[in-house]
């Protein structure tokens, strides 16, 4: 969840408006909730409450923010209902390659894998384009994708080698690095490559060791969490 000072930054024109200063307040409230009890079902329904449900125009931003957040906790259908609303709108680049993101993560986590290749065929050139302005984690976060879209086709020898796209570690506390090895966990799970999962998992396990430092008081549990989930073939 982006903290709320970006979210004022991204969003200067909606700040002229009268309401925005409720809007922030109520954001605000969500990010605590966030900041202190992490990824939760009550935090998805209340953000979908505030900013989806019930806004006459729900920003793009939004949807996508939400989506991202019911993917967190497994409700894959529920990020599906809500990037169909996008399905059809015309979103800035930086709303767009989010919004690929999503939907191809999303889709492929609930097996759709030809609605995925259909999707991914229609965008990859895009996300390429696109990704090579954005930062190294952002460019993670489109690999990421597209190896559960090959995963979900069962091309796991095509997963395996999008996930090498060359990442370099950003320091002991990286947290992207942990969640390209948790993906690795899950791609060997879902292969059905046993001989190689304990390594894998040993691997994440040994990665998070080396944290100095977590954002968040749930963070460790929560990636502890995720690793143990990738092995049961769950992402």
């Amino acid at each position: 969840m982006i903290p709320p000072s970006e979210r004022k930054k991204n969003n200067f024109a909606k700040s002229l408006r009268p309401s925005f200063g409720a809007e922030m307040k109520k954001y605000e409230e969500l990010y605590d909730m966030f900041t202190n009890d992490g990824y939760t079902k009550e935090l998805c329904e209340e953000y979908a409450e505030a900013f989806v449900n019930n806004a006459k125009r729900p920003a793009a931003d939004d949807i996508i923010q939400l989506a991202g957040l019911y993917d967190k906790i497994y409700e894959n259908k529920s990020a599906s209902f809500y990037l169909d609303m996008l399905a059809d709108k015309k979103l800035g680049g930086d709303e767009k390659f989010c919004y690929c993101i999503e939907m191809l993560k999303t889709q492929s986590k609930l097996g759709r894998w030809r609605d995925a290749e259909d999707f991914r065929t229609e965008n990859i050139n895009f996300m390429q384009v696109f990704a090579q302005k954005k930062p190294l984690t952002q460019q993670a976060d489109m690999y990421i994708a597209l190896a559960l879209a090959d995963c979900a086709a069962k091309r796991y020898r095509d997963a395996f080698k999008l996930m090498k796209f060359g990442y370099k570690p950003q320091g002991k506390n990286d947290t992207k690095l942990l969640e390209i090895m948790i993906t690795g966990v899950y791609l060997i799970a879902r292969s059905g490559e046993t001989d190689g999962l304990g390594a894998a998992v040993d691997s994440a396990h040994a990665c998070l060791k080396l944290f100095s430092g977590f954002e968040y008081r749930w963070s460790k549990e929560y990636y502890l969490g995720c690793i143990d989930k990738a092995a049961q073939g769950i992402i």
